[in-house]
C-alpha cells in the first residue's frame, strides 16, 4: 500500500489512531530554498476511496507561505485539489508537490493574504519573515511540542468538564 511505501522510505511517518487513513509525516524545507532547514509535521488524511481521492493535507506548526493557510495549516495547490490522479502517490507530494509548493510560491491564488500581499509589495521583508517563522515554529523541537500537545490535550479533559459521564444514556438530550 501506498502508506507502507512512505514508511519504508526516508520520511518520519506516526501513525493516529493506529489505522492508516491518518498520519502525519516529518517533512524538510527542500534545500536552497527560504524554508531550508526547517522542520515541519505534516497531517495527512486519506479519504475512503483513495487513491481515486485526492489526501487532504496540512502544515501541523506554522510556515509563513501565501498558499499555506496559517492557522488552519491547509495547503492550497492545485494538483492536490483539483487535478489529483490515481497515478500520484504519497511519495509524490512529499519528494515533489511540496518541495515545488515552496520552492514556487503563487501569491496570485493565496490562502494566507498578509504572506502573498508582503511577498508582492516588499520581496525583501517578506523572504526575513520566512526565515523568522522556521526560526521559531519548524525546528525539531517545535514537532516533538506538538505532538506532546496533541497527546495531553485529550487526557486534561474531565468527564466533569464535558459534561458527560458512564451513567448517562446515549442518545438522551441534556435537560
Amino acid at each position: 500500500m501506498d502508506v507502507m511505501k512512505l514508511m519504508m522510505s526516508d520520511y518520519n511517518v506516526e501513525t493516529i489512531n493506529d489505522g492508516l487513513n491518518e498520519f502525519n509525516v516529518k517533512f524538510h524545507g527542500p534545500k536552497e530554498s527560504l524554508y531550508e532547514g526547517g522542520v515541519w509535521k505534516i497531517r495527512v488524511e486519506l479519504p475512503d476511496a483513495y487513491p481515486f481521492k485526492s489526501p487532504s493535507i496540512g502544515f501541523v506548526n506554522k510556515i509563513f507561505h501565501p498558499n499555506v493557510d496559517e492557522l488552519s495549516g491547509s495547503v492550497c495547490l492545485d494538483v492536490i485539489n483539483q487535478s489529483w490522479s490515481p497515478m500520484f502517490d504519497l511519495l509524490n507530494i512529499f519528494e515533489v508537490f511540496l518541495p515545488q509548493l515552496l520552492l514556487y510560491p503563487n501569491p496570485s491564488d493565496p490562502l494566507n493574504g498578509d504572506a502573498a500581499s508582503l511577498m508582492m509589495k516588499d520581496r525583501k521583508q517578506y523572504d526575513q519573515k520566512v526565515k523568522e517563522y522556521c526560526e521559531r515554529y519548524a525546528k525539531q523541537e517545535d514537532i516533538m511540542k506538538s505532538t506532546a500537545d496533541n497527546e495531553t490535550d485529550d487526557d486534561d479533559i474531565t468527564d466533569e468538564e464535558t459534561g458527560s459521564s458512564d451513567d448517562e444514556i446515549a442518545g438522551h438530550a441534556d435537560p
